[in-house]
């Protein structure tokens, strides 16, 4: 290669990352600032199967709630999602407390209570009605167009009935939508390993 060509080519090279920049993949946050995504997680590792017969929402004591590992795990869940850029939120979660325990562990904003996001196992009857409920009110927060991220916190059967898979326990689910708060694709990123 002559002298010329080695300094056109250095005076180029550094231009050629302007020119591809704009195709790089957006990140984790930047995506959950377009005012197209949102972030919806399963609550993190709670023992069991459902609630007992009998629970109550508000009284903790009777329902199925986090184990040490699900503490941990949530603590670990708000630590990932620093670490992705995500350091304030707008946090809803479901009335049960393994969501809202989940929802305060992850530690990335105040926490406030949304009843679409609310259990339907013990009635699956509801799916299809609260599902819609769910859709109005995701409508309804990307229209507040917050600058930071929203996340909600909810349960295996909600998530199931918006986006049609099941996750994991702690897993959570990026989720692009449309200008009516409806579910368009997802990508599933897995609860961070302790």
């Amino acid at each position: 290669m002559n002298r010329l060509n080695e300094k056109i080519l250095v005076i180029i090279f550094p231009f050629i990352g302007l020119i591809f920049a704009p195709h790089a993949k957006a990140t984790l946050a930047d995506d959950l600032k377009d005012g197209q995504h949102i972030l919806i997680m399963r609550h993190a590792d709670a023992p069991g199967y459902g609630d007992p017969t009998g629970y109550v929402i508000g009284q903790c004591s009777t329902q199925r709630n986090l184990g040490d590992y699900g503490q941990k795990q949530a603590k670990a869940i708000g630590a990932w999602l620093s670490k992705q850029g995500i350091n304030n939120a707008q946090i809803f979660s479901s009335p049960w407390c393994r969501c809202l325990d989940t929802a305060q562990l992850i530690n990335l904003g105040s926490v406030k209570i949304e009843h679409s996001l609310g259990s339907f196992f013990d009635d699956m009857s509801l799916e299809k009605k609260q599902t819609k409920e769910l859709e109005k009110f995701i409508k309804s927060e990307l229209d507040v167009q917050y600058k930071a991220p929203i996340i909600l916190v909810t349960h295996h059967v909600n998530i199931r009935a918006f986006i049609g898979k099941n996750v994991s326990q702690g897993d959570m689910v990026l989720v692009r939508l449309n200008k009516k708060g409806e579910y368009l694709s997802h990508t599933v990123y897995p609860s961070p390993k302790l």
